[in-house]
């Protein structure tokens, strides 16, 4: 295929180099003269392991080049990449306005001919971008629209300065975000060869997966660096103890709780933090990190209790109880929490729980529940049916199989604020919010 990249900075020096590697013949389209007469003359202007010799090769064999005429660049290539830069403005947002003149320059250079073209947008933008604001400037600037002639999707990259080009060759996964068949036929010819899973969604979900990918890696760098800071005050080498801690791939490094829900509790989790969060006092360590992820944990708990009470005061159909599905155990469960912040507020509840039974509760789950929710008794309910009696709102905690099948059945329209993500209830058509969905 035949390529131009607009933007010769980190990414698009990478982008260019590695699919003029693997065949395409690529044109790199930068504002700077100096970058172009670095690329034109087969020297790089980035520094990256691997990329000075490649360009080299590139350049001298004509696969590579690079100019300052987008408008020539457009018109001698089937597909233009977009890699300009998205730094912060002072508000924290990010500046648009390169992408925005890229954006008008390619369609008004896309209008002066008449084969069709992609655009792929490699840049970082904030969900929404590619078709809520570059479409609608392509199709003004080009005179085309979208699926005739002219194509868009957003393409995030996931590289590592001194890694890159290893990532190219191997990403975690190409990420292709488009609304059409076409664009995505564009994408996988572009990308033949590349060696990962292949994955198509749309182009909000693609766009928020690059800032997904980062702030969690901020998120494991400030967790490594803060407990890290801890162990040390105790005379703990966190280098040994992370390196073991990385070795369960079973819950520390993997999907395992990665799955949008409803808030944390149980016996362990909070206990544990605060307990760790005790240790940093002790040892005057600050630990605004963790310290917030309580404070975050509540939020969570408040969003909820907005999502049920926003309708106004109905009656309250409650499943779930204990802190997780297949336990009775309601010490600390999030779900206490929000049931007796609706009680507390006034709101009539009836709560089902199959594993919950108050004859059954000893020790320290009884003491919790008697001091939390001291007339539970006359609050739970034996069956689905009894539950949904005279409720105008179902929340739904946790349930299974067979009451996921009752409450879809019999739900008549009411309202459903969904807290598990039961994909019967999202389809069952009633007045269905999910807490993150």
């Amino acid at each position: 295929m035949k390529v131009s990249i607009f933007g010769m900075g980190y990414v698009g020096v990478v982008s260019a180099a590695c699919l003029a590697k693997h065949g395409h013949t690529v044109v790199g389209v930068d504002v700077n003269p100096d970058k172009v007469a670095l690329i034109n003359s087969g020297q790089s202007p980035i520094v990256e392991p691997g990329i000075p010799e490649l360009l080299a090769e590139l350049v001298a064999a004509r696969r590579c080049t690079a100019t300052t005429d987008a408008y020539a660049a457009v018109a001698e290539s089937d597909v233009s990449m977009v890699s300009v830069g998205t730094p912060s403005s002072k508000t924290g947002a990010p500046s648009l306005d390169a992408i925005d003149h890229v954006a008008v320059q390619i369609g008004e250079a896309i209008a002066r001919k008449n084969s069709p073209h992609t655009v792929v947008i490699r840049s970082t933008v904030p969900p929404g971008t590619v078709k809520d604001r570059i479409a609608p400037a392509l199709v003004r600037a080009s005179g085309r629209k979208l699926g005739d002639g002219l194509e868009l999707l957003d393409n995030p990259e996931f590289l590592r300065e001194g890694r890159a080009v290893a990532d190219f060759e191997k990403p975690p996964f190409t990420l292709i975000g488009a609304s059409s068949d076409k664009a995505v036929a564009v994408a996988r010819e572009l990308y033949d060869g590349i060696d990962a899973p292949f994955i198509t969604t749309d182009e909000r979900t693609a766009e928020s997966i690059k800032y997904l990918c980062n702030i969690f890696h901020a998120v494991k760098i400030g967790f490594a660096n803060e407990a890290g800071a801890v162990l040390k005050s105790l005379g703990i080498d966190a280098r040994t103890a992370l390196d073991v801690f990385c070795q369960d791939h079973v819950l520390n490094i993997s999907p395992v709780y990665l799955k949008p829900g409803f808030a944390f509790g149980g016996s362990c989790l909070p206990k544990d933090l605060r307990g760790f969060l005790a240790l940093a006092a002790g040892e005057h360590v600050e630990t605004p990190f963790l310290g917030s992820l309580l404070t975050a944990n509540a939020r969570h708990v408040d969003r909820a209790f907005d999502m049920i009470v926003k309708g106004g005061r109905r009656r309250i159909a409650f499943f779930g109880l204990s802190f997780k599905p297949g336990t009775d155990d309601m010490r600390e469960s999030p779900l206490v929490t929000l049931a007796e912040k609706l009680i507390g507020k006034g709101y009539e509840l009836a709560i089902y729980d199959r594993d919950v039974e108050l004859a059954r509760l000893t020790g320290a789950n009884k003491a919790f529940i008697e001091h939390e929710i001291p007339h539970l008794g006359k609050l739970l309910k034996q069956t689905v049916e009894e539950t949904l009696d005279g409720a105008g709102v179902i929340v739904i905690g946790h349930v299974g199989k067979a009451e996921r099948a009752a409450i879809a059945a019999q739900h008549a329209g009411r309202t459903i604020v969904d807290l598990q993500g039961v994909a019967e209830l999202e389809q069952a058509g009633a007045d269905y919010q999910g807490i993150c969905w």
